[in-house]
């Protein structure tokens, strides 16, 4: 004799049809501005990692006599463009004397202003810096929408021996 085997019934609750389509609509966004802000967050600061590397291997090749202040630009700017665009960064090698008095506030400084400095003629012992900016909106992967006008910074202060 032949059983014939009944699939039991599924019952759906009517009134929860369609949440899981409302579920995703409303956590997926929250989810991807989460992950793609980690993204940008990580990019700008391998940025930074890499201007600070840069300005510090360049201040270091510039403290030995018979450096220009052309050549220790041109090895941040090779190390740079390894990361990004190079043409992007403003790299500047100035007298940081301003560092040898009392009192000083790195961040009243503007480096811009500060004189320039030409390594091969610098006396021993002077302090110069090796000072690289970048705007975050020219390398940023998806300019975020939080992070306007935001300029990335790396530097490196030696004494020329």
């Amino acid at each position: 004799m032949l059983r014939t085997v009944r699939k039991p019934a599924v019952y759906q609750d009517d009134s929860r049809r369609g949440a899981a389509l409302v579920e995703t609509a409303v956590v997926l966004p929250v989810f991807l501005l989460f992950i793609f802000a980690m993204w940008e967050f990580t990019h700008a600061y391998m940025v930074v990692n890499t201007l600070n590397a840069a300005a510090t291997k360049a201040a270091r090749y510039g403290v030995a006599n018979d450096i220009t202040t052309q050549q220790v630009s041109d090895m941040a700017t090779n190390i740079v463009n390894k990361a990004f665009a190079a043409s992007s960064a403003n790299i500047m090698v100035k007298d940081a004397s301003v560092f040898d008095e009392n009192n000083v506030d790195p961040d009243s400084i503007s480096y811009g202003d500060l004189p320039d400095i030409e390594l091969s003629t610098a006396d021993a012992q002077q302090l110069f810096v090796v000072h690289i900016e970048v705007p975050y909106d020219d390398i940023a992967i998806m300019p975020p929408f939080w992070a306007k006008n935001l300029t990335l910074k790396g530097q490196a202060v030696m004494r020329h021996e």
